[in-house]
């Protein structure tokens, strides 16, 4: 692999400098260009807040808004002056399709690599995220989703690993290499040995497979010990006055993923936009301004199981944190909102229901058992309604759809590969690399 740099004209910007990466594939002669035009001139960004809807294509955009606001309403993830589209092809060398390990690992690092991989490239070496590049150069940082906080999309910009199932061990680097001051989400299990069960109670009745077996002690102690205040419900968090929070929500996940009807709930205990607010409170009172990655793992995770209904909720809840984050952008000029994803999931298609759809010469395809057509379901404002086809139930190598606003935000106007917005974000807030 080798990278050069050139500068050259930008069009249509009034900066005229520009730096264009040249990467070559391992292993496929084929060279990918991403272009990142130099902002001499105008005013960085302070603050970057990316949300990373794990799953969410476009489709699933277009279902959270039928199914949330209608056709006709507007959502705050979608009321952005600018939108791109990301490419999200890992280099693996027997997949073609990415994970959210290696997905993730694009975003944060600007390196490609193989699935499965935690912030290192293809050989297993380390690489540098843009939420360490925030700390080093001064800034606050923090982690909020409602996965497991070590799951591969957060555990990407805070750890190194080769494998993602090594959770005790991403917990053990959050406090020990990245230090973000703000941890919030699920996974309570992978921060208490077995026999531990902390705040919620080993095998509940929702899933009696959830327990606590952390391999690396008790980590919550070692982060309460290291001054962090730790907290397990709402109103512990809001209550928080520390620097530092640790808040742990769930067992696992903040919800139980599985197919309509068979136990799926998706209620997260603390909202994401409740997790959200309060990171961004705590964070912004760095004078250097912060990073804050702000995951919704529910998409993907309910999309895994053909449940659009479940869909729709998660998305909701994406984007009430996400108009939490444009209303702070918007009176703090300075603050760069991001939303993208790290793949997409089902490859889903939105149609009427069956009854308008047979016409013999075209006819309907719509799966059996899982994948089968979910719904039909209520289209807000209309007495309409729509049904949705699931392709498969697994990623797929569709591009996802990025939108943003504020300083820097014109950098992800295009089409790129995902490791593009990782050198937006770090030319956006002028981070020294080294």
């Amino acid at each position: 692999m080798f990278r050069s740099t050139i500068l050259s004209l930008l069009a249509g910007h009034k900066v005229i400098a520009a730096v264009t990466t040249f990467t070559l594939a391992a292993g496929t002669g084929v060279a990918v260009t991403s272009q990142v035009p130099e902002l001499q001139g105008r005013r960085p960004a302070k603050n970057v807040i990316i949300f990373v809807g794990d799953g969410m294509g476009t489709s699933h955009r277009n279902l959270i808004r039928f199914g949330n606001v209608g056709p006709e309403g507007t959502l705050a993830m979608d009321d952005m002056p600018v939108a791109g589209r990301s490419q999200t092809f890992p280099h693996d060398p027997e997949a073609f399709v990415t994970d959210s390990a290696a997905g993730g690992t694009a975003l944060a690092t600007g390196v490609k690599t193989y699935n499965g991989a935690i912030g290192v490239d293809e050989n297993g070496k380390r690489v540098t995220s843009v939420l360490e590049l925030a700390a080093r150069n001064g800034k606050a940082t923090g982690l909020v989703t409602t996965a497991q906080v070590t799951d591969a999309t957060p555990a990407s910009f805070g750890a190194h690993v080769l494998d993602r199932s090594q959770q005790s061990l991403i917990a053990k680097q959050f406090l020990e290499g990245s230090k973000p001051q703000v941890i919030l989400g699920g996974g309570e299990d992978k921060w208490f040995p077995a026999g531990n069960p902390g705040a919620f109670p080993d095998q509940p009745a929702e899933d009696p497979t959830e327990k606590s077996a952390g391999t690396e002690g008790n980590l919550v102690e070692r982060a309460e010990a290291m001054g962090y205040e730790y907290v397990t419900n709402t109103a512990e968090l809001k209550a928080a006055t520390s620097k530092k929070i640790l808040g742990l929500f769930a067992n696992e996940e903040m919800f139980q993923q599985r197919p309509e009807g068979q136990g799926d709930v998706y209620k997260p205990t603390v909202s994401l936009a409740d997790m959200t607010s309060k990171a961004i409170s705590t964070l912004e009172k760095d004078r250097d301004g912060f990073f804050l990655l702000v995951e919704e793992e529910g998409i993907d995770e309910m999309a895994h199981q053909s449940n659009a209904g479940q869909v729709i909720k998660a998305g909701k809840n994406l984007d009430s944190a996400v108009s939490v984050a444009v209303r702070y952008a918007k009176a703090h000029r300075d603050t760069l909102v991001i939303v993208v994803a790290d793949h997409e999931t089902g490859s889903m298609a939105i149609e009427d229901v069956p009854a308008l759809q047979d016409d013999p010469k075209y006819p309907n395809e719509s799966g059996e058992g899982r994948t089968a057509e979910d719904g039909p379901f209520s289209v807000p404002g209309t007495d309409k309604q729509f049904v949705v086809d699931w392709t498969t139930a697994n990623h797929t190598a569709e591009d996802v759809p990025v939108t943003a606003m504020g300083p820097g935000s014109e950098l992800l106007s295009g089409v790129y590969e995902n490791t593009h917005v990782y050198d937006a974000m770090v030319q956006a807030m002028r981070l020294n690399r080294r």
